[in-house]
């Protein structure tokens, strides 16, 4: 199994990354990609992964909930970033979290708007694959990938917990598949019903957002790699497939998308 998305450069992990790690490899997670969310983690997530190379895999960007009116200068300051030396383990994989949010406030909507285009625009430059986060703004972020949809190398919409018609517009997107986790497990979610129904298997990653959002059974704890497992399991039983099928297919959609 991969987890593609687990912000282990947080706080949360300070006191115990190598048993979290540990624990992972013996869950069998195989790969772990590790996204930034503004400044300080884009410069800390690849000298991270350098200590654990060939498993953490770094991304770098700016998250919509960090854009300020100071967005230029953050951006100007990030994508250096984006051009580690090549052959080290701390070159970024893809560009991310970056996207829009408007579910606590559209105070920075127009400055979100910008940088998430701008960072589209260093998708196609570097050819280095999008991790999206969107809320309360499939609408306008559609519209923005659309100018560049001929041209961008890929991407997963990270944390899909949309409905089906909502999942059909993004895979309308041929090189993008959308990135499940623990929100699959939970008692009132309707992807066991949504996905098998307009998401074939080969347009999706497993993925924990760890620290947030464990899945079922482990809700309302600290959220880990090792937890990918149990998403792997409900998204086996919601496709009427072995836990290996999930597992192959989606490390295939993995290789596909972004290159490891």
């Amino acid at each position: 199994m991969i987890d593609t998305h687990a912000h282990l450069d947080g706080e949360e992990f300070r006191d115990d990354l190598p048993d979290v790690i540990a624990r992972a490899r013996e869950a069998g997670v195989t790969k772990i990609f590790v996204p930034a969310i503004d400044l300080p983690s884009s410069l800390a997530t690849p000298k991270l992964c350098q200590q654990h190379p060939g498993y953490l895999f770094p991304m770098v960007g700016l998250h919509p909930e960090e854009v300020k009116a100071d967005w230029r200068d953050v951006l100007e300051k990030i994508k250096p970033t984006l051009s580690f030396p090549k052959g080290g383990d701390g070159l970024p994989l893809a560009i991310g979290e970056v996207g829009l949010d408007f579910y606590w406030s559209r105070e920075f909507e127009a400055e979100q708007l910008l940088a998430f285009e701008e960072q589209v625009k260093w998708s196609v430059e570097t050819r280095l694959p999008l991790m999206i986060h969107c809320r309360k703004a499939q609408n306008e972020m559609v519209k923005i990938l659309r100018r560049y949809e001929k041209d961008l190398p890929g991407g997963v919409f990270h944390c899909f917990t949309g409905n089906q018609i909502e999942a059909r517009e993004l895979l309308s997107f041929d090189r993008f598949v959308l990135g499940i986790g623990g929100v699959l497990t939970f008692k009132k979610s309707h992807l066991p019903e949504d996905l098998p129904a307009a998401v074939p298997l080969e347009r999706i990653v497993l993925e924990t957002d760890s620290p947030y959002m464990a899945p079922v059974p482990n809700r309302g704890k600290r959220n880990e790699p090792a937890f990918v497992a149990l998403v792997m399991q409900r998204l086996a039983e919601a496709y009427g497939v072995t836990p290996e099928e999930v597992e192959r297919k989606t490390d295939e959609n993995v290789k596909r998308v972004f290159g490891v």
